[in-house]
């Protein structure tokens, strides 16, 4: 019998947990600590004795049992992000809205450095004091985790997105003994997590002024780095992997994965691993139930910009949803002094960037919700999914769920990229026959519409 507190229960035996930690720093006694469950995610575990009065749960970004609408993303969106200007149902509140790169960061980030631009000015700036992101973790076999940088010289190790399992929790409790102020960037999820807890925390609020977003498409578990590796020709003993390694020669979705094996270098273009995204390998549960698509509550939102002219650009570019006035300000010195090489989006650009993102997560939303309430699940309450889908999109959503399982399973037992790219095959062709099917009528119905006008 597991030894997990009550209160997280509905959250971790649900498979709602994204690791985020923040109900380890919240818990009042102490007895949470995060631990690797059997499919490669990080979920909190009971090490000593619990209160149970459910505070660690007020923080959690799936919390099944909140009612209060001001605890959701548009309610808390009012609460932190007052000076914005503008709003729109899918992306929250911003003030601005580009897609350019850092001249300085470029080289050296994921794709258009412009993180670490801002980064940079909030140190100079004295905004901030520390910048809190994800770095190469001093144990090799965890490979990431999130640390304190304090330097701008330090920026450049913390520049690359990382799809590896992180908890705020290895970081929170260092806050307290950190002079200044600090600045921290998450995913969507975790963001949600941070807001919740300066609710009714104080000095946390004091404490972090500024919250970067990283726009995502899903935490993946461990297996995922694991499955790379092993697909790139690498032993389990491999080290540093890399999962954006651009070639500026050719186009923005070209990249490679790479990790060292007995010092050796291996390297896999992700174009010849087929997809990881739409197909939900791999994937986190709780990213399911996750209608944040771009990190709605962070100062700044920045992602890829997965649009024509940009996608054609090796070297990278970022969309970047400016939520403060502080953070457009960034932006707009940096377009001014020639740091950055930034232009205005349009809305809608901006809303087909991550178009994919939103029919999977806002109108695929339907039929999970539905799915869970047949089954008894508890489910966090949530701002979309109550339009009905097509039956077409219906299995879409089913095959990408049992796709999503399957490849945890299969990974759990085979630990090979050969045989569990076998043993995946029907599954995904099915997943893939079923999506062509969808796109077909959606397109054949854009075109009669298009007649009829």
């Amino acid at each position: 019998m597991s030894n997990r507190p009550k209160v997280l229960s509905s959250v971790v035996d649900n498979d709602l947990c994204i690791g985020c930690g923040l109900c380890t720093y919240k818990c009042p006694t102490e007895a949470l600590k995060m631990h690797w469950n059997e499919f490669g995610f990080l979920v909190p575990e009971a090490i000593g004795d619990c209160c149970n009065t459910g505070s660690c749960l007020t923080v959690c970004p799936f919390n099944p049992d909140e009612k209060d609408s001001n605890k959701n993303e548009t309610g808390l969106g009012k609460i932190f992000l007052t000076d914005t200007t503008q709003s729109h149902e899918k992306l929250g509140r911003f003030v601005g809205i580009y897609a350019g790169h850092s001249h300085k960061y470029r080289p050296t980030s994921s794709s258009g450095g412009i993180a670490s631009y801002v980064f940079e000015k909030l140190l100079d700036q004295n905004i901030v004091d520390h910048i809190i992101s994800v770095g190469q973790a001093k144990n090799s076999d965890t490979h990431y985790e999130y640390m304190v940088k304090s330097t701008k010289e330090e920026l450049k190790s913390v520049s690359k997105t990382k799809y590896f399992p992180v908890t705020l929790a290895t970081i929170l409790p260092q806050i307290n003994a950190l002079e200044g102020k600090v600045a921290v960037v998450g995913v969507a999820c975790f963001v949600k997590a941070i807001r919740l807890a300066q609710t009714d925390d104080s000095f946390l609020k004091e404490k972090i002024p500024f919250v970067a977003g990283i726009i995502c498409g899903g935490v993946k578990s461990r297996f995922f780095t694991e499955y790379l590796a092993s697909k790139a020709g690498a032993t389990s003993s491999f080290r540093d992997p890399e999962y954006r390694v651009k070639d500026a020669n050719s186009t923005a979705s070209d990249y490679a994965f790479k990790c060292t094996d007995n010092n050796d270098p291996k390297l896999i273009k992700m174009k010849s691993v087929g997809d990881m995204w739409g197909t939900g390998l791999f994937k986190a549960n709780a990213c399911d139930f996750c209608d944040d698509v771009t990190t709605e509550l962070a100062d700044i939102s920045l992602g890829d910009a997965w649009l024509e002219p940009y996608n054609n650009d090796g070297e990278g570019t970022n969309v970047v949803v400016t939520r403060s006035l502080l953070a457009d300000k960034i932006i707009n010195d940096g377009i001014l002094n020639g740091d950055l090489d930034i232009e205005k989006l349009t809305l809608h650009s901006m809303l087909a960037s991550q178009q994919g993102s939103f029919n999977h997560r806002h109108d695929g939303l339907y039929s999970r919700l539905k799915e869970n309430k047949n089954n008894n699940v508890p489910t966090p309450p949530k701002r979309f999914g109550k339009k009905r889908l097509a039956p077409d999109l219906l299995l879409v959503q089913k095959f990408r769920r049992t796709a999503r399982q399957q490849s945890l399973d299969a990974w759990k037992e085979l630990r090979s990229a050969d045989t569990f790219d076998e043993s995946m095959k029907k599954t995904l062709l099915v997943l893939r026959l079923a999506t062509r099917t969808a796109h077909y009528r959606r397109a054949l119905i854009r075109k009669i519409k298009g007649l009829i006008k």
